[in-house]
């Protein structure tokens, strides 16, 4: 791995797993994520992963609607803009596609194999719907697989490599390490890689500080010095995986999408607030945090032109 001299925080504003009746505070307008998305920036992030949805919540993957997303974080922020390519488990190929190809962005994230990936226990916790939509969309994920198969991902990688985009490699178990290597030995891919491991997703590898020293371990056996790693965790061990991802010398990774709280029963505010959170532990732990421009440079990216 390469040592971060500066930390990199990731701000992920929304995401598709969460619904509005869990939080009051997640984004959900186009304008409201555009003001989160200014807002973590502001507080220190150098990077933004974007979603988008529907007034009512609904996840979108239409262009039009990211068309009031990120040209505005653009004109306001020198941030890096991060767009999805996972959408949701429900949205076809061309769907999850549709916003990174109109956007050409210097990132976009890249899940690495298919899986299950289920957040279906949102119903045991929610007493209350807002909306109709919500609970049969969180309970559909303990039937339908997440759907990320070896063409998918090779056509996602011709696709946006050929404009420049790279890639925030989203990587849930082990084995999407390996399927990466197997992309990175065909040439599809080229180094720096930024891997992002992912933990405690129902489906994934579990939230164990074991397993992430093990992720880096096999990550470095696979791709030496050639990557740059981040890790989050979903839910309550948001900020300590962060910790130990800055302190083994990688990047981290906040934001509403991975986690709605701020601390124990208390449900954070804005990402702005988990992005401060974060950025007082990597300080008091005596490491910088990474600009935009700084950012892009330890990424290798194409830069805001």
């Amino acid at each position: 791995m390469r040592r971060a001299g500066k930390v990199i925080i990731t701000t992920a504003v929304t995401g598709s797993v969460n619904v509005p009746s869990q939080s009051p505070h997640l984004p959900l307008t186009a304008e409201e994520v555009v003001e989160a998305a200014v807002g973590a920036v502001e507080a220190g992030s150098a990077v933004v992963h974007l979603h988008a949805r529907h007034p009512d919540g609904r996840p979108a993957w239409e262009p039009e609607i990211f068309e009031r997303i990120v040209p505005p974080i653009r004109e306001r922020t020198g941030a890096v803009i991060n767009i999805t390519t996972g959408g949701s488990s429900q949205m076809t190929m061309d769907e999850r596609l549709a916003a990174a190809t109109r956007f050409a962005p210097e990132l976009a994230s890249l899940n690495m194999g298919s899986m299950n990936f289920v957040y279906s226990g949102i119903a045991d916790r929610v007493t209350t719907w807002k909306h109709d939509w919500e609970k049969q969309y969180v309970l559909n994920t303990y039937s339908h697989p997440f759907i990320n198969t070896f063409d998918r991902i090779e056509h996602t990688l011709r696709t946006l490599s050929a404009v420049g985009t790279r890639f925030e490699f989203e990587c849930y178990d082990i084995g999407h390490l390996y399927s990466l290597a197997y992309f990175a030995d065909r040439g599809l891919v080229e180094a720096p890689l930024l891997i992002q491991g992912v933990f405690g997703i129902l489906g994934g590898i579990g939230a164990d500080h074991e397993n992430l020293e093990h992720m880096v371990r096999i990550a470095d056996k696979l791709f030496g010095d050639d990557y740059a790693f981040s890790a989050f965790a979903a839910g309550r061990d948001q900020m300590q995986f962060g910790t130990h991802s800055a302190w083994l010398g990688g990047h981290v990774r906040v934001g509403l999408e991975d986690s709605l709280w701020i601390g124990k029963g208390r449900l954070a505010e804005s990402n702005a607030q988990q992005v401060n959170k974060i950025r007082g532990v990597i300080e008091d732990l005596g490491k910088k945090i990474a600009t935009p421009d700084e950012a892009r440079a330890i990424l290798g990216l194409k830069g805001r032109s």
